[in-house]
Parts: C-alpha cells; sequence; structure tokens
C-alpha cells in the first residue's frame, strides 16, 4: 500500500481546506493509495463529518501543535516535536509515508527536507521547481523559482541534470530538452555564471543539452523543455506569469493555455535533490488546489523519482 502524508493543519484555511482537498482526491487517487492525514483528530473528524466522508477511509496521526506561518522555522521544527509537519517528517523519515506534502510553513517544510530527510548525497543544492504550461501543449519545467537565490555554475549544471530526470520521470517527456535561461540564444550571451553553466551543461552527456533560451520562449514548448537558472530569476518569472494570469482572469480572457496556469491545477512543487518526495503547496491553498498536491505527490512517488536521482548521483 502506497502512503500518501498530508498536513491537515497547514495552508491559510486549515484544517478545512486540507482535509476537503483530501477527500476531493480519495476518487482520484489509486486504489493502492491510502492518504495519512497529520494534525488534530478532533478537527479532522469534525470536517470529515460536514463533508458525509467516513474516518475509517483515512489513517489519522493525531498531532496537538501548528507550526504557524510567522513562527521561526528552523527554531520551531524542534520546539514544537508534536506538529504535523515534525511528525509528519519523523513519519517520512523511518519510512512509515511515501511522501509528505503540505501547504503549511515553506521554511519548516525545507527544515524538514534538509535535515530529516537529509539531501541526497553528491547533491550539491536541492532546489523547487514549478511546471509552466506552454502554447505546445505539454508542460515545461522551471528550475530554481526561488529556494537558491544566488547559485555557483556547478549547483546550475546538476539542476539541468535533477531537472532531466523529473521531466521524463514524473512528466513522461523523453529526452527532455535541458537549456539555460539566458538574454541571447548564443554562446557568448549572458553573465560569467551562465556562461560557465552552459560550458558544464554541454560537456555533461547524460542530459539533452540544447543551448540557450531567451525569457520570450519560456511559454512555447519549441526550444527547452527543462529550463535553468537561479531562484532569484525563477521566482521572478513566475511571479510574473502569476501576476498576468490574474490581469488576464479580471480582463474576462481564458483558453487552455491560461487556465494551466492557475496554481490549483498543479498544487504544489517538489522539493528535488532530497531523500523521499515532499511537495510544497501554496499558503493559500483551496481544497482544489490540496487535491492537486496529493495528486502530485502520488505521481512522484509512483515515477520512483528519488530513486532515480539517488542513482544519477552515485555515478
Amino acid at each position: 500500500m502506497l502512503k500518501i502524508g498530508v498536513d491537515a493543519m497547514g495552508g491559510d484555511f486549515a484544517p478545512e481546506a486540507a482535509v476537503q482537498g483530501a477527500v476531493l482526491a480519495l476518487e482520484a487517487i489509486g486504489p493502492d493509495s491510502r492518504i495519512v492525514l497529520f494534525g488534530d483528530e478532533a478537527k479532522i473528524k469534525a470536517v470529515l463529518e460536514a463533508e458525509g466522508c467516513s474516518a475509517e477511509r483515512f489513517d489519522i496521526v493525531a498531532t496537538t501543535e501548528v507550526i504557524e506561518m510567522g513562527d521561526h522555522p528552523a527554531k520551531t521544527f524542534q520546539a514544537k516535536a508534536d506538529s504535523s509537519i515534525t511528525v509528519g517528517f519523523g513519519y517520512l523519515a523511518k519510512g512509515a509515508i511515501d511522501g509528505f506534502a503540505s501547504a503549511g510553513s515553506t521554511g519548516a517544510m525545507m527544515v524538514g527536507s534538509m535535515y530529516a530527510v537529509k539531501p541526497i548525497e553528491g547533491v550539491i543544492r536541492p532546489t523547487i521547481s514549478s511546471i509552466v504550461p506552454t502554447i505546445a501543449g505539454r508542460p515545461a519545467l522551471l528550475l530554481d523559482v526561488g529556494l537558491n537565490v544566488d547559485c555557483k555554475p556547478e549547483v546550475l549544471a546538476q539542476y539541468g541534470l535533477i531537472g532531466s530526470i523529473y521531466a521524463e520521470a514524473v512528466l513522461g517527456i523523453g529526452k527532455p530538452r535541458v537549456a539555460v535561461l539566458n538574454i541571447g540564444e548564443e554562446e557568448t550571451k549572458g553573465n560569467a555564471q551562465t556562461k560557465a553553466t552552459y560550458e558544464l551543461l554541454k560537456e555533461d552527456g547524460r542530459i539533452n543539452f540544447v543551448g540557450n533560451v531567451e525569457g520570450s520562449y519560456i511559454f512555447t514548448g519549441q526550444v527547452a523543455d527543462v529550463i535553468v537558472c537561479d531562484g532569484f530569476v525563477g521566482n521572478t518569472v513566475l511571479k510574473m506569469a502569476e501576476g498576468l494570469y490574474r490581469i488576464n482572469k479580471e480582463l474576462g480572457g481564458g483558453n487552455a493555455f491560461w487556465d494551466a496556469m492557475n496554481y490549483e491545477n498543479v498544487g504544489g512543487t517538489p522539493v528535488l535533490g532530497v531523500n523521499a518526495p515532499v511537495i510544497i503547496g501554496h499558503g493559500i491553498s483551496s481544497a482544489r488546489a490540496i487535491k492537486s498536491m496529493i495528486l502530485s505527490t502520488e505521481q512522484c512517488i509512483k515515477a520512483d523519482l528519488t530513486v532515480k536521482l539517488q542513482h544519477a548521483f552515485k555515478n
């Protein structure tokens, strides 16, 4: 039985949105998957009762504390030992669940990722990525999108390999095209960081490196499937896209491409380069977004993503 851990107390609208999202996910997950909810048992059961859903359909791990958004992540992760996030990571570290997802404190989720399940040996810095829609009809992967705002070329080169493995294993893209986000397509363009990254990726025979990609081609799907950049640039691109989505929605526009921009359809971003599947959701996650986050977690588990990354960094 595949077990998907979910922080029922995480997010601005928890536990209601988190538990409602778990209920929505019940009909979408595989028959061999089971959702494990971490949090205040009485509150979880109250929401389930209001939803007309039997608590027997879930495993519930009772916890008594919550890491709030304003708490210091590292200190609180240890101080609140019975919080839903800390206990969830404890279960993940010992293999009692196969993946863990939360729309709660991003900082606490990263502390758990780094110190409970730990980075994969050989990975310099784990990364967070975002799936972006393209007009070609298949998604692209942008990484990093905010975890590491300053990156050495060696780190960015690893992102190319990590992103390539994710795109193939989880997104189902054969021989994904890997590119460096740059101010021009020519090999000589860019700053010292992007030029050095280009050279490292060009020499890596494990990936399908296609060179530089300009920002105007990110959402076309014509040039690259995996787009590498540091967290400062990636987060700026992501926030700009989110802003354009909101403006387009307010103006009444809508089509399959813009609908795919809706964060609710993605649900969360994986922490890539650690020893277990960890998904971080948006703090404002609705029940629909939580459902998507749970399905993303299941997808990462079923794809054996962690094992594939571990194998790649053994070589």
